[in-house]
């Protein structure tokens, strides 16, 4: 690891913020990078087609969530946070990797419907990417990017929804969402 590692973020209300990064794992393997994404709120329990594929081509996706906040316990999401914190800083404090990707991270810290500040603390997470190796990129997706991520990022993009065809009652696509 040579040069500055990156942080990039991808935010905002639209589609495609984990789309962008997972082009930008395989882009970073196609390169000889190592790659690792963590999904903070997708559960392993459920079949997405990104992890099917990254474990064809040989990227480490690790699922740690157990879905949206309305489909489990406080105490199960809550469990689930802080476990995938423990195991990105982990991830993020190694030199094994060349890009940590901390998939709706952004959506974790942001939680309102019960505390996540004590198991998922956001100054953590900024400690973390100013302290992680020098060559690392770091990738951090999801709605309501925090005003402390995006000030140290070296990259922000909000996604912004013009036209969605859930507005016409078409629900999840399989190969598109999941």
């Amino acid at each position: 690891m040579t040069q500055k590692g990156m942080t990039l973020v991808y935010t905002g209300d639209g589609k495609g913020k984990t789309t962008a990064a997972l082009g930008l794992a395989i882009r970073a393997a196609g390169r000889g990078k190592k790659v690792v994404m963590l999904q903070f709120i997708k559960s392993p329990s459920r079949t997405y087609g990104e992890k099917l594929m990254f474990d064809k081509i040989g990227i480490e996706m690790i699922q740690t969530g157990v879905g949206f906040t309305w489909t489990k316990t406080p105490e199960e999401h809550r469990a689930a946070l802080k476990a995938a914190w423990q195991l990105a800083r982990e991830k993020m404090s190694c030199e094994q990797y060349d890009m940590v990707i901390l998939d709706e991270i952004n959506n974790a810290l942001a939680i309102d419907k019960f505390p996540v500040d004590d198991v998922l603390p956001l100054s953590e997470v900024v400690a973390a990417l100013k302290n992680r190796p020098s060559g690392m990129h770091v990738v951090l997706t999801g709605r309501s990017a925090k005003q402390e991520i995006t000030n140290l990022a070296d990259l922000v993009t909000e996604m912004t929804p013009i036209k969605h065809y859930y507005d016409e009652g078409i629900g999840a696509i399989k190969g598109i969402e999941f």
